[in-house]
C-alpha cells in the first residue's frame, strides 16, 4: 500500500528533490550497477564483501527513488500565506512556552529541521497551532506533558 497523501513543499525543496532524483537515476544507480558487475567478475559471491555492500547500496538507492517518485507525484508547493493573521503552512510563528519565546516555521514533513525551528504541519505542535491567531493560547500534549503555547506573532 502506498501513501497517497499530499506532500507540502517549498519551491526550493521541490527543486532539491528533483535534483536528487536525477542524481540517483543518472549517476548513483549506474555507478552501483557497475560496482555489482565488477564484484561479480571476481568470482565467488558468497564471501565477496564488495558485492554484498553494492547490493545493499542498490537496494537503498532504488527504495529512495521509489520514495522520491511518490513524494513528487503528490507534491503541492505552498506559497507564502496571504492571511498573516492565522497560523498556516508556510508561516513562522513566535510562541511563548514556559516563559521562553521561540520561533517555529510550519512546513511539510519533508522539510522538517528541528535545529532551524522547522516543524511539520502533521506534528502535534504544528497541527495544534494551525488555524489559531495572535494572542491565542493553545494547549498541546507533548512528551513532557501538556504545554500551553501562546501565539505572540505570526510572520
Amino acid at each position: 500500500m502506498t501513501d497517497q497523501s499530499v506532500h507540502y513543499l517549498t519551491c526550493e525543496s521541490l527543486k532539491n528533490l528533483k535534483a536528487e532524483k536525477v542524481q540517483l537515476e543518472n549517476h548513483t544507480i549506474p555507478d552501483i550497477a557497475r560496482r555489482i558487475d565488477e564484484a561479480k567478475q571476481q568470482g565467488d559471491l558468497s564471501e565477496n564483501a564488495e558485492y554484498h555492500q553494492a547490493r545493499e547500496d542498490m537496494s537503498w538507492a532504488q527504495g529512495r527513488l521509489v520514495q522520491l517518485d511518490q513524494i513528487l507525484q503528490n507534491a503541492q508547493v505552498f506559497k507564502q500565506p496571504s492571511d498573516k493573521g492565522i497560523v498556516q503552512i508556510g508561516c513562522s510563528v513566535v510562541v511563548k512556552v514556559n516563559d521562553k519565546e521561540k520561533e517555529l516555521t510550519i512546513v511539510g514533513p519533508q522539510e522538517v529541521n528541528p535545529s532551524k525551528g522547522y516543524i511539520s504541519n502533521e506534528s502535534p505542535i504544528g497541527e495544534a497551532l494551525i488555524g489559531h491567531s495572535k494572542g491565542d493560547k493553545v494547549t498541546i500534549e507533548t512528551p513532557i506533558g501538556k504545554q500551553i503555547y501562546e501565539i505572540i506573532k505570526i510572520k
